[in-house]
């Protein structure tokens, strides 16, 4: 039997950019002659492990037309360079981000989507330039636990041990193997969108598939997670921020213990002016899971 096809409505264009010395992925949706010029652009940054590539489902079930929507392939990931050297560390993305602005509105606020790892580097940034964002749309960007000062050593250690330890992502002998794997991580992904993602989150090499990102982003990160740092930030945040999360989301699994969902409350209770979503029947790729009730909470929420 023949798979199911998932058919973009809004095909994407792809070009690339130089940020910061380093050739980015940029991919846009709306060509000049639809946009209209009143509407500020809504810029979408993936996760960690993702590419902008994903938020094509939720364009797809955008009902304004008008708007550009700019995704961005974080520094090694997608089809961006990686930095070139043998760790990655988060105050990059926000210079990234901050240079891709320069780049696409340079003069007035744009709208801010980001998920997972890019829900974490759009609050930031909302916090470190607060009149650059108009609106801001957080995708269960929860943050990491508190670290405390005696984990420090121990970190470091990891850290160089890691340097010292060539790393590597699983490859896959076809695309229907991707997708299966995409499918296995996100059991809620349907056949057709995996199908249609595989290509975009994978590369084909040597008689294999090779997952679009630097094998470098697994290794230990030696900084240690501040929490008084995150809350200080946060609390400078001027834009109303729209935090949407599934409601089959369980912290618990991501960090046991270590993360309570108290702990992300009172984090987030430092934001001035917080409008909260739940999708019913999505998980953490609620994107992928229920675009077009997320669609439809983004659209309500920049009107």
């Amino acid at each position: 039997m023949t798979a199911p096809t998932y058919f973009a409505r809004r095909p994407h264009q792809s070009r690339f950019t130089l940020l910061r010395g380093l050739r980015h992925h940029v991919l846009q949706w709306g060509g000049n002659d639809e946009l209209d010029a009143n509407l500020p652009p809504l810029l979408m940054l993936h996760g960690w492990m993702d590419v902008g590539a994903s938020f094509q489902f939720v364009v797809d079930a955008l009902q304004e037309q008008g708007r550009r929507v700019i995704a961005l392939d974080w520094r090694g990931f997608g089809l961006s360079a990686g930095s070139g050297s043998d760790a990655y560390w988060f105050p990059d993305y926000l210079g990234d981000l901050d240079a891709l602005l320069d780049a696409v509105s340079p003069e007035a606020p744009v709208d801010l989507l980001g998920h997972s790892m890019g829900g974490n580097v759009v609050m930031s940034y909302a916090g470190v330039r607060p009149g650059r964002v108009r609106r801001l749309i957080n995708l269960e960007g929860f943050g990491l636990p508190q670290t405390q000062a005696e984990q420090a050593p121990a970190r470091l250690t990891k850290w160089l041990d890691d340097l010292k330890t060539p790393q590597e992502l699983k490859s896959y002998p076809d695309l229907a193997a991707v997708a299966a794997r995409l499918m296995k991580t996100n059991p809620r992904l349907s056949e057709a969108k995996a199908a249609w993602l595989a290509p975009h989150w994978s590369r084909e090499l040597d008689g294999a598939r090779h997952i679009l990102a630097d094998a470098a982003h697994k290794r230990a990160n030696p900084m240690l997670y501040r929490k008084d740092e995150i809350l200080a930030t946060w609390a400078r945040i001027e834009a109303p921020l729209l935090w949407v999360e599934g409601a089959c989301t369980d912290l618990s699994k991501f960090w046991g213990s270590r993360y309570p969902r108290s702990d992300f409350e009172s984090r987030l209770a430092v934001v001035p002016n917080v409008q909260r979503e739940v999708l019913a029947d999505a998980g953490h790729m609620l994107h992928h899971d229920q675009p077009e009730a997320l669609a439809a909470s983004i659209e309500a929420f920049l009107a």
